[in-house]
Formats: structure tokens, sequence, C-alpha cells
């Protein structure tokens, strides 16, 4: 008898190889379930349409925003005007385009501004503890207690209104909510084995601080730095409806601001600017609420 032909084979013996576990990317999954968020969609879809209007609206239909195009007071779908004119005969159409391009420039200027004072302040309080952390967050809890909109009206006032004044306004009284939030965040990675792996490699602490504990912090940062644009374009709002905008650029809240006395008879001039600010909001809440369930590993379980 053939022993050969009883004895299972080395080959037939051996188990089949299973095929290699594909891992996705962190920012591959993340973008992901971004893009199956029908709301995120929706405020990302929203808010470039308003970038576009307001970044190519003066190049396709360009105006002086404050020439006087009719008569004062003309109503909506009127020949002349098709969203109206306010008290002064300007064209509500014109002057909401043009005023885009401020409000979103001051938004979005301003929120980096915060979003760069609080990382900073915040990554150096959580990093080296103790006495720093100490000086940093009186400092915090300083600015977080005094009245943001009136300290901004200080800076503005003192300083004459412009968009650089508003911005920088707005960028120091807005920046204590980041920075406790990048402190807890760096005050949780500091003490972690890969940090200490660094260390013991020996990269110094500026390498640690930006290059190795940032990018882990970044998912929370980045859904607060999105939300403060939002915060940013409604604080604008507020200091043009005061009256401490800047008069000589177009904004929706010069708009609404310099039309309150006559939003009875005129209530297209408010209606208009305070629709935009309030879509624009609305999208960049959307999309932050989107990118916090897409960089939360525990939300992306729901």
């Amino acid at each position: 008898m053939n022993k050969s032909a009883t004895l299972p084979s080395a080959t037939a013996a051996m188990p089949a190889a299973r095929p290699a576990l594909k891992v996705e990317h962190p920012g591959a999954e993340a973008l992901r379930m971004f893009l199956r968020n029908p709301s995120a969609i929706a405020g990302m879809a929203m808010l470039l349409l308003i970038l576009l209007v307001a970044i190519a609206g003066p190049w396709v239909y360009p105006a002086d925003p404050f020439e006087i195009r009719s008569a004062p007071l003309t109503p909506p779908f009127s020949e002349d005007a098709w969203l109206g004119s306010d008290y002064l005969g300007r064209d509500v159409l014109t002057t909401l385009v043009y005023g885009g391009r401020a409000t979103l420039l001051v938004g979005a200027v301003a929120a980096l501004l915060s979003v760069a004072i609080g990382i900073t302040l915040g990554a150096f309080a959580g990093y080296y503890g103790g006495r720093v952390d100490a000086a940093l967050m009186r400092v915090t809890e300083f600015f977080q207690v005094l009245p943001a909109l009136l300290f901004a009206m200080v800076v503005v006032t003192l300083f004459s209104p412009s968009l650089v004044t508003v911005t920088l306004a707005i960028g120091i009284v807005s920046w204590t909510g980041t920075a406790r939030l990048t402190r807890a965040e760096f005050l949780k990675f500091r003490s972690l084995e890969f940090v200490r792996a660094e260390r013991a490699i020996g990269a110094g602490n500026a390498r640690i601080i930006w290059k190795v504990i940032l990018p882990n912090a970044l998912p929370p940062l980045v859904v607060s730095a999105t939300l403060a644009v939002g915060a940013a374009i409604l604080f604008e709002a507020g200091l043009s409806f005061l009256g401490l905008g800047d008069p000589n650029q177009m904004s929706w809240g010069l708009m609404i601001g310099s039309s309150r006395q006559y939003v009875l008879s005129c209530w297209w001039a408010v209606a208009f600017p305070g629709a935009a600010i309030f879509l624009t909001v609305l999208a960049v809440s959307l999309i932050g609420d989107g990118l916090n369930d897409a960089l939360n590993p525990k939300l992306r379980e729901r």
C-alpha cells in the first residue's frame, strides 16, 4: 500500500492565508462620516453658495454699494430695485452682495485670531503646568469675566471704527473658550506614553507641543474654530448695529444698523441682511456639528 497516498500533504494541511485587513486612515474615515451627514452637507452647500455670491458677485455685477440708484423706500420686486431700496435710495441687492465680503472677511479673520491666541495660551498652560498654568489661567479668567461687547466697544472707539479694529477687538475678546479647551486637551495628552517616548529620544518642548500633542488635540479645536466663525459674524453685526462698524465698508451689520429707525416703513432693508446673517451662521453651525460627529470616535458609533 502506498503510504504517500494516505498521508495528507504538507501543503494541504496548512490553513489558507487570511487576507490582510485594510486599515482606513482616520482622516479618510472622518471625511466619509462627514459626507454621510445630510445636515453637514446642506450647511456646506449653503456656505459655498454664500461665499460664491460674496466673492464673484461684485465681479459679475460691478457697482458702488453706497450709490443712490432709485427713490428712497422703494419696495421689493420693483423694476429699479429687485430687493427694494433703503431710506437713502441705495439698492438693497447691491449692498447685500457687497456687504457679504466685509462680514465674511471679518468673521473668518477674527475667528482665526481668537483661535490662534487661545491655542497658544492653552497649549503653554496645559503643557508646562505649575506657575505657568496658574498665571495664564488668571489672565484667561480676567478676559472671561469682562463684558465682551463692552470691551470690544471700548477698543473700537479708542482706535476709530474700521475693519481692522473691529477684527482685532472681536479676536481679543473671544479666545477664552478655545484656551480652556486646548489646556484640557494638553493636560490629557502630556503624560501619555508617546509623549514620554518623544522626551526620551531628546525632543524639545517646541516639537512636543506643536508637532506631537497639537495634531492629536486638533479634532475638538477644529470644531471650536468652525463655531467661532459664526460667533464672530454675529459679533461684527452687533457692533455695526450699534454704529461701531466701519462706515466706509458696507456690511450686513451696517445695513441693519443704518435702517433700524425705518424698520416699520422699510422692513426689507433689515430683513434681507438679517436673513443673510442667519443663513450664514446656520450653515457654519451645521458644518461644526458635522465635524464634531465625524471627528469624535465615540459619536461615530451612533
